[in-house]
């Protein structure tokens, strides 16, 4: 058996995978699962940011609110909880397609990314994370994921000096897990 691999990476393609397989293990089709992972990672960027005072939210006037919610109800957007985010979906042709921004995200754009951020790795990544995912039932993956992805994610500075900087995403944390709830 191979040494499982250590990779030097940022926090959000991680996480951009990691939701995007435990989406696909709670129903969704791939492409659909790929807009999820895509905006829980930017939920979660947004609200890091926030905290430590990288981003101003842009106060909206009431009647931007109800344009845009009235622009949300008439695509017949609802939500959809996953990590610990609730995060905006509408239904398209292809399938349901998470929003950001009021946009639908483009599911080959986020594939694009994945490739770009973990390379060769990719794979070896994907399949640890399916086996994680796999080790629980849906229930179980649903109701622990976010605890989950804080036991393996990249080891990171604590705050500002932490943003944007890579961590050691070590794939045999993943197997511990996957088998400390009796995986393979």
């Amino acid at each position: 058996m191979a040494t499982p691999k250590t990779l030097s990476i940022n926090r959000a393609p991680v996480l951009t995978l990691w939701a995007a397989v435990v989406a696909e293990r709670l129903g969704f089709d791939r492409e659909e699962a790929l807009t999820l992972g895509k905006a829980v990672a930017g939920l979660n960027a947004y609200s890091k940011g926030k905290s430590l005072g990288l981003y101003e939210p842009a106060p909206k006037s009431l009647k931007e609110m109800r344009a845009a919610a009235k622009r949300k109800r008439e695509a017949g957007a609802f939500e959809v909880a996953l990590l610990q985010r609730a995060v905006s979906v509408v239904p398209t042709d292809a399938g349901l397609r998470a929003l950001v921004k009021e946009k639908p995200v483009d599911p080959a754009g986020v594939e694009r990314y994945l490739r770009s951020k973990f390379g060769e790795d990719l794979d070896a990544v994907e399949t640890a994370m399916r086996k994680l995912a796999a080790s629980r039932t849906p229930a179980r993956l649903a109701a622990e994921a976010y605890s989950l992805y804080e036991k393996f994610r990249p080891e990171i500075p604590a705050g500002v000096a932490g943003w944007g900087a890579a961590g050691k995403l070590e794939l045999a944390e993943l197997v511990k897990l996957a088998r400390s709830a009796g995986g393979k």
